[in-house]
């Protein structure tokens, strides 16, 4: 059987997977739509750009073809940003074979219709999204890439897929779990990039940890409100999914969902942060998604609200945060009723 596996899109977090899975395996493909980073990436062994300062495995083989970097590959991971995963799905198409394992390591949602990668990925290659496996937790990609003791879930309700992806992965830095609620792992990676913009922005606003611990609190708390009612199991979001890569996502610089916040908090306008960023920040467009998703299900997520009007309406985030502040008194456990537990649990 084949040993070689492929990376959709050499960003930073694909860039990192290809690294995780050099280890691992023979040959790497590592696909991109520009020749001259596919160059560099092949002769240098760097990809500066997202990576700077960092030595790539000489068995990761950069090139702009998919046929290339799909034929005869094993297993095909896609790291695409969510504005532009269904294209690369659709392009993936001609290439992709039923034998191939697809995963996905994209944390977000298709702004314009609300939908989840992994249904956004069945579309296109016509198949079930139980033939999907989701990859989610705490990974920095600065630190994967150098090594640093990382763990990670896999999540399918294939759970023989989810299992051959765990193999695919696991190596003595980069330990691998895996988890049979998809939906719930998908939906936590995709959720607290908004939590994060929050923290950031509380930090940029000189707010002290007080507040961030708060923030990560009630901000798990409606998380895990909407992720239940969607069908999630409410303990995926204590898992690694859940509060692992929320703590992760809204306390660490290498943070961009963080860092648009902090800036965002500081002052600068959406447009000027994003400008500056120079990379995607997948919490602006998760917020927007899951305003409208919580509207239509009629659950309430008030920190995504107020970060919503921040982003979109032009209230200043002090004015977010005493909306916040001067909510109605509430008891702690309304999240999540106790029926929903007894569900999960019997």
């Amino acid at each position: 059987m084949s040993d070689k596996v492929t990376v959709l899109v050499a960003g930073s977090w694909g860039t990192a997977l290809a690294s995780v899975l050099a280890a691992n395996h023979s040959e790497v493909y590592l696909w991109t739509r520009r020749p001259e980073q596919a160059a560099e990436i092949n002769e240098a062994h760097t990809n500066e750009h997202f990576l700077p300062g960092v030595s790539l495995p000489k068995n990761i083989i950069a090139t702009t073809d998919m046929e290339k970097a799909v034929d005869g590959s094993k297993a095909v991971v896609i790291v695409a940003p969510s504005s532009g995963m269904r294209q690369v799905a659709r392009s993936l198409k001609s290439f992709w074979k039923e034998d191939m394992l697809c995963i996905h390591a994209t944390k977000g949602f298709e702004t314009e219709t609300k939908k989840r990668m992994s249904t956004v990925i069945s579309e296109e290659l016509g198949c079930s999204e139980g033939q999907i496996v989701v990859l989610s937790g705490p990974s920095h990609a600065e630190e994967v890439v150098r090594l640093c003791p990382t763990t990670v879930v896999v999540a399918s309700a294939d759970e023989e897929r989810a299992a051959i992806a765990q193999g695919l992965f696991i190596n003595n830095d980069f330990r691998v779990y895996t988890n049979r609620d998809q939906l719930g792992v998908e939906l936590a990676g995709a959720l607290k990039n908004i939590i994060a913009l929050g923290a950031g922005l509380s930090d940029g606003l000189g707010f002290g940890d007080n507040a961030k611990a708060a923030l990560l609190t009630r901000g798990l708390a409606e998380i895990s409100r909407v992720g239940v009612e969607l069908g999630a199991n409410p303990l995926t979001f204590s898992g690694l999914a859940g509060l692992g890569d929320l703590v992760v996502t809204a306390t660490s610089q290498h943070s961009r969902n963080w860092r648009a916040g902090w800036m965002l908090g500081q002052g600068k306008a959406l447009a000027e942060v994003l400008d500056s960023m120079g990379m995607v920040v997948e919490g602006i467009r998760t917020t927007e998604a899951a305003y409208a998703i919580s509207l239509n299900l009629g659950v309430q997520m008030p920190i995504t609200d107020q970060i919503y009007h921040v982003l979109f309406k032009g209230r200043t985030p002090r004015s977010a945060v005493e909306a916040l502040m001067g909510r109605d008194r509430k008891t702690e456990m309304e999240a999540i009723s106790q029926e929903t537990w007894e569900q999960w649990h019997s």
